[in-house]
């Protein structure tokens, strides 16, 4: 039950944290104006309290696994909000990234 709560908030985290940075974006490099980037400050606030429920009690660990977290989340959205298609060294890259997560993340360890 921890692994799937773990995964449900990995998903979550990386909505926040890309989403964040993808409305800041929006708001300066588009220029679409303070409104997107006050929502993407919101958005990264959120991701940073919600990466505080991961069971695992290590900071360490949580963020070094999410980062091959937000590296294949970054590509999805990518995918699906701005239209960009990854290569294959694209999609292999984020492969070794998440199962570098399920390492670090879910193998078993002694007490």
């Amino acid at each position: 039950m921890d692994a799937l709560r773990s995964i449900v908030l990995f998903v979550l985290v990386a909505i926040a944290e890309i989403g964040g940075a993808w409305l800041v974006w929006q708001g300066i490099r588009e220029e679409r104006g303070l409104v997107w980037v006050g929502g993407g400050v919101i958005a990264l606030g959120l991701y940073g309290l919600i990466a505080t429920l991961q069971p695992e009690a290590n900071f360490g660990r949580i963020l070094a696994a999410y980062g091959g977290v937000f590296v294949a989340g970054s590509l999805a959205w990518g995918m699906v909000v701005d239209g960009f298609r990854p290569d294959r060294w694209d999609v292999i890259g984020a492969i070794i990234c998440l199962v570098g997560v399920s390492v670090i993340m879910y193998a078993p360890r002694s007490s």
